[in-house]
């Protein structure tokens, strides 16, 4: 940056003193920065670790070294906001440096939202400048005051917000004024209402108890809502108040304090109690994962693990043993309890291994096919929960990879897990074999939970209660070793800073349960069909892997569901969806059409006609319709009526795979002629990767174009027509519609959505 632009930018500061009062962070800056910036800057993934979502994560500052760096052979230290430091002075000391003000009072922040003034974008839907670099990988720069003219030199449209519509003139004018007058914080934490207090006391009753089943069953329930955000009854969840468990060193006579061990089933120290803290940043969508804490809650907890006596002897420790293995950890505390207890509310825990405890969700999706159904196995039907005997024979077995992450023990490690789980895969497979055949009450029909639709969106992906979708090519079901194994490798034992061996043993671990579901599936299928059925899901190279890795299936033993032997697992869609109509949360006649009608019932005229229009583009595979091929995974669309009310779909591009057995080259798999597209009366993605916006009036000529495309050309006449690109001049508009549409059919749900997968198309 030359002397001359510094000057501009400070005696624009001066004039815009002068004229402006005293600006507020809490009433003036934030909304601006909810609205414009944290879309961005949220999370691990934020840019230069730069959290804009609360005044603690303006004040930690930016950091050169990213979060995600799976490469890294060492341990990073962990640097979670609200977490692993709690002043200014110690975030220094973890290497973050100052973006609101510096001795020479060139504030980092100020200087970048200059740059974009100085170099803006031109709002007219056009694409970016070449050279602007979107891929989640690039190299950030994250450059200090004193870097900051090179950088600026070397990056004119380095600034921020970065390649986007930029800032309003009243919204910049905000942000300088509050950057010139010092960058006062007067953020105040909200704080719990009377009514509030009273229900966190019994909860924390609850969890703080003295006993060893208090202790044991206190420790279980925090390991498994440690990443929720509760919500003490839905009316002030819909009013965005939200807690989350932390282990705090203080008592319930001060605030919390949270202890900062790496992980949830770490070792705490002698002394902490169990304490529900407010979330108190911006909501933001990829991390708020929900769960009810009401008081019906609390009596279906004392229901569960309290109606009949159970005995600790002595409660287990935190070492590496324990951590791996839950299943000999939380013996003690009755197996039928633990399962009912995560089935009550399956999407959730779903959600957290699928979302993640981090803000990437390639660790879990790298090993998943693009759209799948999962089912449970019902309680009464699995032998870890009904047999004893069984289940101490195998609990030895399903200990954990991941707790030792020297890479010397990488292969070593993994060679005697994978032998572990083989060994338990072997026992159960006889031992499923001598009971009677499954049926369809093999299948929990507890509640809506019951039925997951599960969509891989590359590096992310998404779960919603229901049916959504034509009949996959795979469906999970999942028993309680499953269930919970899952939990504890992506969730509890997982650290997003942790080394490559770690990272690793993770991954290849998830590959064997997403197996070990797809295999228990199978034995529904006729024996006959059921090895050509895993033979279309591992061609190829999965062949190599499934003689390698895999135990073999059972190809001998009856089902009772009597499915014809040629496409028995779209039959067996078919008819889940017709027996379990009840429970289906999202019926789909728009992708699975049986009538002359693919739209939802009670829709006015208008609204059901643009469905109907829609339903020619689902389901429908690449090779007949081009289109697909041009389309990123998550897109939406927004069509607009004449009685100015508007929908918002998903456009979920599936991508078709010869097998997903491996974590690298997943490109040489892809069979994209068998792409498919699911579209969705809903926003069903975290991460907009595009959006369209469509006059009802002219859906059908939208539709028509999407089945006629054939070129890249083509798709950017399309583009040009209906797309919202990154320079559209009502982007923001647009974007932020999509958390109110979320809303209005989910308020409890409701948050702002990330842009760091948005496309450039």
């Amino acid at each position: 940056m030359t002397m001359r632009s510094l000057m501009m930018i400070f005696g624009l500061g001066w004039c815009l003193l002068a004229q402006a009062g005293q600006v507020s962070f809490s009433r003036d800056v934030q909304p601006v920065l909810a609205e414009k910036c944290v879309a961005c800057h949220a999370c691990y993934d934020a840019p230069c670790q730069l959290n804009l979502g609360s005044a603690e994560g303006l004040e930690r500052g930016a950091h050169k070294l990213p979060v995600y760096q799976g490469s890294r052979r060492h341990a990073q230290q962990p640097t979670r906001l609200f977490v692993d430091a709690n002043n200014e002075d110690e975030w220094r000391g973890l290497g973050f440096f100052d973006v609101l003000q510096d001795p020479q009072q060139q504030s980092v922040l100020l200087q970048m939202l200059s740059l974009a003034r100085r170099h803006p974008l031109p709002a007219d839907n056009s694409k970016l400048p070449t050279g602007l670099d979107l891929s989640l990988n690039r190299s950030d720069s994250c450059p200090t005051p004193a870097e900051f003219n090179t950088y600026a030199d070397k990056h004119p449209h380095g600034g921020m917000p970065y390649a986007v519509t930029g800032l309003s003139d009243s919204e910049y004018d905000t942000l300088a004024n509050w950057l010139i007058q010092g960058a006062a914080m007067d953020a105040t934490s909200w704080q719990p209402t009377a009514a509030e207090q009273a229900q966190i006391d019994q909860w924390e009753t609850l969890m703080n108890g003295t006993s060893n089943e208090q202790r044991l069953l206190a420790r279980w329930l925090y390991e498994h809502l440690f990443l929720a955000h509760v919500y003490l009854d839905e009316e002030s969840g819909k009013q965005g108040r939200f807690f989350q468990w932390v282990r705090s060193h203080s008592d319930s006579s001060a605030a919390p304090r949270e202890v900062t061990s790496r992980r949830p089933n770490q070792d705490a120290g002698t002394h902490f109690q169990y304490r529900l803290r407010p979330v108190q940043d911006v909501l933001v969508h990829k991390t708020h994962i929900t769960y009810p804490l009401t008081q019906a809650k609390l009596e279906r907890v004392r229901e569960l693990f309290w109606a009949r006596p159970w005995q600790v002897d002595a409660l287990p420790g935190y070492g590496r043993r324990a951590r791996s293995n839950p299943f000999e950890t939380f013996a003690a505390i009755p197996a039928a309890a633990r399962y009912q207890f995560m089935l009550d509310d399956a999407e959730y825990f779903v959600r957290t291994f699928i979302r993640g405890p981090v803000c990437r969700g390639q660790i879990a999706t790298d090993v998943i096919r693009d759209n799948f159904w999962t089912l449970f196995q019902d309680p009464a039907h699995d032998l870890y929960i009904t047999d004893a005997a069984y289940r101490e024979q195998v609990d030895p077995l399903l200990a954990l990879p991941g707790a030792n992450t020297r890479e010397e023990k990488l292969l070593s490690s993994w060679r005697r897990y994978s032998k572990s789980r083989n060994a338990y895969e072997k026992i159960r497979s006889k031992a499923y074999a001598r009971l009677p055949a499954p049926g369809w009450d093999e299948l929990w029909q507890g509640n809506d939970n019951a039925l997951l639709s599960i969509f891989r969106h590359h590096d992310s992906a998404s779960v919603r209660k229901g049916l959504v979708g034509e009949v996959p090519q795979t469906l999970w079901l999942m028993d309680y070793p499953l269930l919970e194994r899952t939990y504890y490798q992506l969730v509890v034992n997982f650290d997003v800073f942790d080394n490559l061996s770690h990272q690793l043993q993770t991954r290849l671990y998830f590959d064997l349960i997403r197996n070990g579901s797809e295999v228990n599936f199978l034995r529904l299928m006729p024996p006959k069909s059921r090895q050509s059925i895993l033979d279309s899901w591992y061609q190829y190279s999965g062949k190599v892997k499934k003689w390698l890795v895999y135990t073999k299936i059972d190809t001998h033993t009856p089902s009772a569901l009597a499915l014809p032997a040629e496409r028995s697992v779209q039959e067996f869609g078919r008819q889940l969806a017709t027996r379990f109509a009840d429970l289906d949360a999202r019926p789909d006649p728009i992708n699975r059409c049986n009538s002359a009608f693919c739209h939802r019932p009670g829709l006015t005229d208008e609204q059901a006609a643009s469905e109907q229009l829609l339903s020619r583009l689902a389901s429908r595979p690449a090779a007949g319709l081009p289109v697909i091929n041009f389309l990123p995974e998550a897109s939406l669309l927004r069509v607009e009526f004449s009685d100015g009310s508007r929908e918002i779909y998903s456009l979920l591009r599936n991508r078709a795979h010869s097998n997903v057995a491996f974590l690298m080259g997943e490109s040489l798999r892809y069979q994209p002629g068998l792409d498919t597209l699911t579209i969705y009366p809903e926003v069903l993605s975290s991460y907009p990767n595009f959006m369209f916006s469509v006059a009802a009036g002219e859906l059908d000529d939208f539709v028509w174009a999407m089945q006629k495309i054939s070129t890249r050309e083509d798709f950017d006449v399309l583009v040009d027509r209906w797309g919202i690109r990154r320079t559209h001049p009502q982007l923001w508009e647009h974007f932020h519609d999509l958390s109110r549409h979320i809303g209005e059919s989910q308020p409890l749900e409701r948050a702002l959505l990330d842009m760091n997968r948005y496309e450039d198309l």
